[in-house]
């Protein structure tokens, strides 16, 4: 009879969804960094890991990276497939270095996100969720609802305008207000004003949504000073990553009055929230939810997924990150 060969190793950085778990299983060797005896496991099988799946709990403030540290300990490491369109969590400058592809999970969760972000700004300029607080308090028979600021008046910034940013800006043209945006360079066929200067923009805007990549370039790039440039009747939402806002600069904002409100999805040090943020009333808080629905997380774990199979098949990954080189299964 046939030899059957063994199925390559993987390491598993963290806890991941049962679909992703089953499906690996199926086709890896699988070794699972979360658990008890972690740097045995890595002492004795290490050297024989070809593939690294991570994203669930690998966030920046995580304790699963993907460091160039870990990566030295996979010596035979060929891929490492990241649940997620982020994907600061993986060391990818250590990756190209040594010829290791790294994949992420973008397109299927553009639209889950563009809606949160507008369901989102809605929340947090008409306080939605305060609103509802009101009524549930049983305070509506003593008096309404104060009267809450508007859309209507707001000019809107994006910061970041990759495939969600224009899928965040077409869905906002429904709303017949002005919308400009930043970016590094501007995005060829789009009809909205780029502001070259983050600054500028802010001045010159009412409400700013954030959603770029996070990493070294972009900390802290919502800073105190274009808070103070988006001014006291702003309102800052967050959908990126935590990393990308200055959150002691957000939280003096908000307590001060240089802004008026913030609306966020993620946080510096997740899923730990700032008792300060915790305690405002100006504030929306989501535990990190934009794409968290049955249909886009599904998707984005056969993507994982897939993006493994493929690789050991000897095709190219389906969505390599522009960091990392696929020349060798092109």
């Amino acid at each position: 009879m046939p030899t059957i060969p063994p199925l390559p190793d993987l390491l598993q950085t963290g806890p991941m969804m049962p679909m992703i778990e089953r499906q690996l299983a199926e086709h890896f060797t699988v070794h699972r960094l979360d658990e008890d005896g972690a740097e045995k496991m890595l002492a004795e099988v290490g050297p024989r890991i070809r593939a690294v799946a991570t994203g669930v709990g690998s966030t920046a403030g995580g304790a699963n990276r993907v460091t160039r540290e870990l990566l030295a300990r996979l010596p035979g490491v060929e891929i490492v497939s990241n649940f997620g369109v982020g994907y600061d969590a993986v060391d990818t400058a250590a990756a190209a270095e040594r010829g290791i592809v790294v994949t992420n999970t973008p397109g299927v969760l553009d639209d889950e996100v563009a809606d949160l972000s507008v369901a989102l700004l809605l929340a947090t300029i008409r306080r939605l969720p305060q609103a509802e607080r009101h009524l549930r308090a049983g305070l509506w028979p003593k008096g309404g609802f104060p009267l809450s600021p508007t859309l209507r008046d707001r000019t809107i910034g994006i910061v970041g305008m990759g495939r969600i940013g224009q899928a965040i800006a077409r869905r906002l043209e429904g709303f017949g207000r002005p919308i400009v945006y930043h970016s590094r360079r501007p995005v060829a066929g789009l009809p909205y004003t780029h502001y070259p200067s983050l600054i500028d923009m802010a001045r010159d805007v009412d409400a700013m949504i954030v959603i770029v990549p996070g990493g070294p370039e972009t900390q802290h790039m919502i800073n105190a000073e274009v808070l103070k440039a988006l001014g006291p009747t702003g309102s800052l939402i967050n959908v990126a990553r935590g990393s990308v806002v200055d959150e002691a600069a957000l939280i003096q904002a908000l307590a001060e009055g240089t802004i008026a409100s913030a609306g966020l999805d993620v946080f510096a040090d997740e899923p730990h929230v700032p008792a300060a943020l915790m305690a405002m009333d100006n504030v929306v808080l989501l535990p990190h939810v934009a794409s968290a629905t049955h249909v886009t997380r599904d998707a984005m774990g056969q993507l994982v997924v897939d993006n493994l199979t493929a690789w050991f098949a000897g095709r190219p990954p389906l969505t390599p990150v522009p960091e990392t080189p696929v020349s060798s299964r092109a």
